[in-house]
């Protein structure tokens, strides 16, 4: 399958069927504490109070180029959440044109390969289109091997941009 001017890799044996199994959808209220779960599990640090402000400023519809989707299992099992991904359209850093930045993404560990990221890759990829941005970006860590393979699986690559911190003690 060509997606974005290259070749999709190819996915495991029953990933197909797997990834039928969810629906990617606008992240509800109801949906939150799934979210703050899933994120603890992941992380191991509770963060109830950040996930409620992310809810206010990104679960609206549509809202300002700001997207919080959730994959959502059909099959009635388990957890109803299986992962999040989260993004917003930004414009004008540093000379940047907009683009999409997708500054938030998890799969429950259980469910990964199975084609659960890669759908809600598509559908953030997918919104950001909508939203008329051409380019999509992201930042992880360099030592965070899943998210990096993961993003470069879905044809991500390194930009023109270097990231530079501090410490402020």
């Amino acid at each position: 399958m060509k997606r974005a001017g290259r070749t999709t890799p190819t996915r495991r044996a029953g990933t197909a069927e797997r990834r039928d199994a969810v629906r990617i959808s606008r992240v509800q209220a109801a949906d939150m504490p799934y979210v703050v779960a899933l994120d603890r599990r992941v992380t191991g640090i509770a963060k109830k109070a950040y996930w409620q402000s992310l809810f206010a400023l990104y679960g609206k519809p549509r809202l300002s180029g700001r997207f919080f989707l959730v994959a959502r299992r059909t099959d009635g099992r388990g957890e109803p959440i299986l992962g999040f991904i989260i993004g917003e359209v930004r414009a004008w850093e540093f000379g940047s044109a907009p683009c999409g930045w997708v500054f938030g993404l998890s799969v429950h560990p259980e469910a990964r390969l199975a084609g659960v990221g890669g759908a809600m890759f598509d559908a953030i990829t997918a919104e950001f289109r909508r939203a008329g941005v051409k380019k999509m970006r992201t930042m992880v860590a360099r030592d965070d091997l899943l998210p990096l393979r993961f993003f470069r699986s879905e044809g991500m690559m390194a930009g023109p941009y270097i990231q530079l911190e501090m410490d402020l003690d």
